[in-house]
């Protein structure tokens, strides 16, 4: 297998882990102000930011184990787990930043591609020959 098929997701991982992080502390230290007319907004921010790392950290192991193990299935786990953390988290950043409601029909659509990045790996275990 192409190391090519570890090597995406970590690249994904990296920058989806170190975005994730810079957008929680510039919610939780540059935003207070900005929150403080709608709380319900800084809630909705930090839903984006809880999402947006545990799927980070889900890439870094997607990363590993299509290292370890070459399947389509992985693969599609990553990808998935990108396309999920874009537009979950993506539309809820700018939901709760510029208040745009409609943004919240979105995160539907990321929530499913997330929900289907797990299941693909699911999917992937499943018919792996795992020898242990």
């Amino acid at each position: 297998m192409s190391d090519v098929h570890a090597r995406v997701p970590l690249l994904l991982a990296s920058v989806f882990g170190a975005a994730g992080v810079a957008l929680g502390a510039f919610g939780a230290h540059a935003l207070s102000g900005h929150f403080e007319a709608n709380p319900s907004l800084q809630a909705t921010y930090e839903t984006a930011v809880q999402y947006h790392l545990i799927h980070a950290a889900a890439l870094l192991g997607t990363a590993a184990l299509a290292a370890w193990m070459p399947s389509k299935w992985v693969r599609r786990a990553a990808w998935l787990f990108a396309l999920g953390i874009l537009l979950f988290s993506g539309s809820l950043y700018i939901l709760s930043l510029a208040n745009l409601r409609f943004m919240g029909a979105v995160a539907p659509f990321g929530g499913a591609a997330l929900i289907a990045g797990w299941v693909s790996l699911g999917i992937g275990a499943w018919k792996i020959n795992i020898k242990i």
